[in-house]
């Protein structure tokens, strides 16, 4: 069987090139990401990061602004480090970055992704849903935009 037409009649969640997602266990109830499928990990808008140490594990204290322009409404958030990564960006610089793992709610899926954290303030997605978090649940449709509609967290 072609492999398009599987997809096509798979139960995958259609998305379109950018969609409302949730990150709970962060505390972000919804924030607007740019589904990427250029990008093998997604990325989190942090405008600080700072490392730490807590029962010899090591986590992350980050604060992000959700909403692009909008510098008066912060979260911060901790997390545990998964990893740390070079990663490089569409422009060709490789930037070394934290990654953590969490839950990511699109639509009705819930997943557990890697996330890398860095400075987003220049771009105009606070997150970007790389194609790594998409398999297997996910087709996208560039000709689209909030395909699952708003979070209801």
């Amino acid at each position: 069987m072609n492999e398009n037409k599987e997809m096509l009649e798979s139960p995958a969640t259609m998305l379109g090139w950018r969609e409302w997602v949730s990150l709970p266990d962060l505390g972000i109830t919804k924030i607007k990401a740019k589904i990427d499928t250029g990008a093998r990990t997604s990325a989190l808008h942090a405008y600080f990061i700072e490392p730490y140490h807590k029962a010899n594990q090591h986590y992350v204290r980050f604060g992000l602004h959700p909403i692009q322009g909008d510098i008066n409404n912060a979260i911060i958030c901790d997390a545990l480090v998964f990893d740390e990564r070079t990663v490089t960006d569409s422009g060709g610089h490789a930037e070394p970055r934290f990654v953590i793992q969490t839950p990511l709610v699109i639509g009705d899926v819930s997943r557990l992704i890697e996330m890398t954290l860095t400075n987003r303030d220049t771009m105009k997605f606070r997150m970007l849903v790389g194609r790594t978090a998409l398999e297997n649940d996910f087709y996208v449709n560039p000709a689209m935009s909030y395909c699952t509609g708003k979070p209801l967290l």
